[in-house]
């Protein structure tokens, strides 16, 4: 992995060679969390060790039926980008960049596309294209520095919450949800959430900066590169061969069985919204279901990829209770009312938004699911903005923000694009921190102007 020779921003190498020697594994950060948010309630609140013993024990099964919801967006989008038709399709546009800069740019671009669509398939379809785009870069004899076009496609996950998996303007619009309290029993359509023309600049504001940033930062000249390994090529599992050897594998690998389900579920998704049924997290994951279904050629295929993207789901959803746990532990102590009020408190009309954008930012730290960061944090901010005038789409939308902006330097959704490009955090960190900076001055200024 790179070295202090690789190519960075100047003022960025010594940070680069801080992170690769101090940043641990992202379970050890879990961990550690858990163990600094306890003494952070112990300090800050009246809660005693048994009191945070217990909010963190409570915690840990507080939210399961979500981080199923969660886990399958992950695995459904990593199923879909391996299908057959995606994966030709990644090949395809991992051909068109024909200089290395142009590669490090287009990579963030498509990523940051796909991840609008579902995060879960922005994810993955970032870390492939990111392998392919290097592979495709070392045929035509370009040197691409692969943890800085890793970096690019992690990155694309900056505007996940904009776009139409976003789990906060999601549950905003789902009735009966655990934000209808806060908003009075009633819901805030997609239509003033993420579909809202300001909200669509801000996403092509993100996009367009950080593709600059990319641009910007790509190394020049002869700089010293770290290559894809030699050995990586282009590949995919829908293409191993299926044993064919009794009636029932026939059955098996035939199309007949996943075209029959994925045909009903279409047609049940379109029986949905024509009955002027909303956009929720189920309707997304059965959206994305349906597709698979109709593109993968048989069960053997589902199974085949179903099982290699458990494998990269099965670290995540170890984490998820120890997270769940830390936000058992802020919600029953108060801590996450501290954190917020602590912005709030000096807040005012126009300031409101970007200041809950840096305390959902702060608390993603600890909380780094969207979702359930809106089930402790969504509340407190509705009831804080109600009392300021201001409108809850912009209340919703900052906590969104907040969530995405700082996944760049949480390790937590990375693990998915670190397996597949075998890398550690702490070789594209140098390079996602700056991709936090420079969403971070968008996303606030859309804010402030929103609320104008």
């Amino acid at each position: 992995m790179p070295g202090p020779n690789a190519p960075s921003v100047a003022f960025m190498r010594p940070i680069n060679r801080l992170l690769e020697r101090w940043i641990p594994s992202s379970l050890t950060f879990a961990i550690v969390l858990t163990v600094v948010v306890a003494l952070l309630a112990l300090l800050l609140t009246d809660a005693g060790p048994l009191d945070v013993i217990h909010g963190w024990g409570d915690g840990l099964s507080g939210l399961l039926a979500f981080m199923t919801q969660m886990c399958l967006i992950l695995l459904l989008g990593h199923i879909l980008a391996n299908t057959v038709p995606v994966r030709r399709l990644l090949t395809t546009l991992a051909k068109v960049p024909s200089t290395a800069a142009g590669a490090y740019v287009f990579v963030f671009v498509v990523a940051a596309l796909t991840s609008l669509l579902n995060w879960g398939l922005g994810l993955v379809t970032g870390a492939l294209l990111a392998r392919e785009a290097a592979v495709q870069a070392r045929r035509k004899g370009l040197k691409v520095h692969f943890p800085l076009i890793v970096a690019a496609g992690y990155s694309g996950f900056v505007v996940w919450h904009m776009g139409y998996s976003g789990s906060g303007p999601l549950t905003a619009a789902t009735p009966g949800s655990f934000l209808a309290d806060a908003l009075g029993g009633r819901t805030v359509p997609v239509s003033e959430t993420m579909f809202a023309p300001w909200n669509i600049l801000a996403a092509l504001g993100v996009i367009a900066a950080c593709a600059l940033l990319f641009r910007l930062i790509a190394p020049k000249g002869d700089a010293a590169v770290h290559e894809l390994p030699a050995d990586v090529n282009s590949g995919s599992l829908a293409d191993e061969p299926d044993e064919v050897a009794t009636p029932a594998d026939r059955i098996d690998a035939s199309r007949l069985p996943t075209l029959v389900v994925g045909l009903a579920l279409t047609i049940y998704l379109v029986m949905h919204f024509r009955a002027g049924g909303s956009l929720t997290l189920d309707v997304v994951n059965w959206t994305f279901l349906s597709l698979i279904l109709l593109l993968v050629r048989s069960p053997f295929e589902l199974i085949r990829l179903t099982q290699h993207a458990a494998s990269h789901v099965g670290e995540i959803l170890l984490q998820f209770p120890l997270y769940a746990g830390i936000m058992g532990m802020m919600a029953s102590t108060g801590l996450i009312a501290v954190f917020s009020n602590a912005f709030v408190a000096i807040a005012g009309p126009h300031s409101f938004g970007v200041l809950a954008l840096l305390s959902a930012g702060l608390v993603n730290f600890f909380v780094p699911s969207g979702g359930g960061q809106f089930a402790v944090q969504g509340p407190i901010m509705l009831d804080a903005a109600a009392k300021l005038g201001v409108d809850p789409s912009i209340a919703i939308m900052a906590v969104a923000y907040g969530d995405q902006w700082t996944n760049m330097l949480q390790p937590f959704w990375a693990l998915p694009v670190l397996a597949i490009a075998k890398m550690k955090m702490r070789d594209i960190l140098g390079y996602t921190f700056l991709t936090t900076a420079v969403s971070g001055a968008v996303m606030a200024l859309a804010l402030w102007l929103a609320s104008w």
